[in-house]
């Protein structure tokens, strides 16, 4: 039997390292098979000393990651335990101090956004890496989230001259005819995510300012025809309610200098039957094309409330058995 005490600099910053939930402890020494007591300002960890030295590790991830001002949340947590115990290969790129390896944005009122998954830290490298990155899976993984927030970083650092989000105007089988008022009326609720999603990254001014600038334009599928886009981040979100031909001629307005995101979640097809996805073709078609990244997400990378993971298994079974 080995053991190690470790001290803090006080019993508050001890306890944030485990998102204030000492109950976290007992996962972390159930998957180390480790006893760990905590009082004041130390932790005590005993077991084998392989066991220990892990935990050190563990705790040693955790304590970078937020002096290094990153929110520890349960998940983080998580996440740390499954990187320490060898779920996670390359443990010092993909810890939770490697989360870190992305911070993007952030100002005096709001917070730089970080992957907080696996799958979203492969993401974000096949963002910075590829001209062409599809983003697939379920609701809530930060799919279209760290999509706008890496194409913002791109615009505040002057990589690119202009932001493009689009989506397909499907929701439900309702086309754009049968909704009242004009164009601009008609648009607002397919487009709102967007809307929702910039206006949390970015002060009220910079997205002002921003949009009296032209630098964020905001259009449905259909207006892109035509258009050839240089020096420019081009989002396609809720890809899956795209055509065959609207996938094509989308992937085709890119120009020089620019990159393409597509997102998507192909359980959530809103088209009629007949009418074939064009994510769904461009993902088999294109994944072995150089130049184009695929990153797949699933119920483990959602960040939003936990029961909304619980939800999406829910009918992923459901889908099996019918």
């Amino acid at each position: 039997m080995s053991s190690s005490t470790l001290e803090f600099d006080s019993p508050h910053f001890l306890h944030s390292l485990f998102a204030d939930d000492l109950s976290l402890l007992k996962e972390i020494e159930k998957g180390f098979g480790v006893s760990m007591v905590t009082r004041d300002a130390w932790l005590k960890i005993e077991g084998e000393e392989k066991a220990v030295s892990a935990t050190e590790t563990l705790v040693e991830d955790l304590e970078y990651a937020r002096r290094k001002g990153a929110a520890i949340s349960p998940q983080s947590v998580r996440y740390a335990l499954n990187a320490a115990t060898g779920d996670l290969v390359d443990k010092g790129k993909n810890g939770l101090s490697g989360l870190l390896e992305f911070r993007l944005l952030g100002s005096g009122s709001k917070p730089a956004v970080s992957p907080r998954t696996k799958n979203q830290l492969e993401y974000l490298r096949n963002l910075s890496t590829y001209d062409v990155t599809f983003g697939v899976g379920p609701a809530g993984t930060g799919k279209t989230y760290l999509a706008m927030a890496y194409a913002l970083d791109l615009l505040k650092n002057r990589e690119i001259d202009k932001i493009m989000l689009t989506r397909p105007a499907v929701e439900a089988g309702e086309a754009l005819g049968f909704l009242p008022g004009a164009l601009e009326e008609k648009v607002l609720p397919y487009l709102r995510p967007l809307y929702d999603a910039l206006n949390d990254m970015l002060d009220t001014a910079e997205a002002q300012r921003f949009a009296e600038k032209n630098l964020i334009e905001i259009a449905p599928l259909a207006y892109m025809r035509g258009r050839t886009l240089n020096r420019a981040c081009v989002i396609l979100d809720e890809a899956q309610n795209a055509s065959r031909e609207q996938m094509l001629m989308f992937l085709t307005r890119l120009g020089e200098k620019s990159k393409c995101i597509v997102t998507g979640d192909p359980s959530q097809i809103d088209l009629r039957p007949k009418t074939k996805s064009g994510l769904l073709e461009a993902m088999t078609l294109l994944r072995n094309v150089e130049g184009i990244a695929f990153t797949e997400f699933d119920t483990q990378d959602v960040v939003r409330h936990p029961v909304v993971a619980r939800i999406i298994e829910a009918y992923d079974e459901g889908r099996v058995e019918m």
